[in-house]
């Protein structure tokens, strides 16, 4: 199977999610529990669109912890490459609407002083994906954004996944590029991935 028919399904079972805000908190719940994540500084939580694991719950929570959140907003680099801005969020009135309808920094404030985090300060990151397996494989949107996000973080960041049982599938099609997360989190498991090893 491609990686259009793979993501096929999973978008499917992703939509077909019954209890879609009960289900993630439990799931969010899960990530906020384990060692790695108490231990962290800073923590980047992708901001939910559409039928992805609802994460906004635990970022707004988050917040009053003694941890530094970090958000992505979609941006451009210098050569005009698709790439993540890493936002430090301290309160959610600084978010509005953005591209895809995700909550974002606006433009006018991405390079403000004191807000712009580089990648290799991030101790957690928590991925979101189209599809998952439980060997840490993992299926985007085909955008690339968070590839080459996970490309420039240091070797000991942890990459903790989150989905639906239901977007897990046997095997997912990697490519050499492709990153394995470290950890796939569910409704119903904690499975450890391959990782960068």
């Amino acid at each position: 199977m491609n990686k259009t028919e793979q993501r096929q399904i999973a978008y499917a079972a992703r939509n077909a999610q019954a209890d879609k805000d009960e289900v993630s908190v439990e799931i969010c719940r899960s990530v906020v529990a384990q060692p790695w994540y108490q231990a962290a500084r800073t923590v980047m939580w992708y901001l939910h669109c559409r039928s992805e694991v609802r994460t906004l719950s635990a970022v707004v929570a988050e917040l009053d912890s003694d941890k530094r959140i970090v958000v992505p907003y979609c941006s451009v680099d210098a050569e005009g490459q698709k790439q993540l801005g890493l936002w430090h969020l301290e309160t959610l009135d600084e978010l509005q609407p953005g591209m895809w309808n995700i909550l974002e920094p606006p433009r006018e404030r991405w390079l403000e002083q004191g807000k712009q985090v580089c990648a290799d300060e991030l101790d957690v990151i928590v991925v979101p994906g189209v599809a998952f397996d439980e060997q840490g494989g993992r299926l985007g949107n085909g955008a690339g954004y968070y590839d080459r996000l996970l490309r420039k973080v240091r070797p000991d960041t942890v990459l903790a996944a989150v989905c639906y049982e239901a977007q897990l599938l046997p095997r997912v099609a990697m490519d050499t590029h492709d990153v394995y997360m470290d950890f796939v989190i569910t409704e119903g498991a904690i499975y450890p991935g391959k990782g960068r090893a």
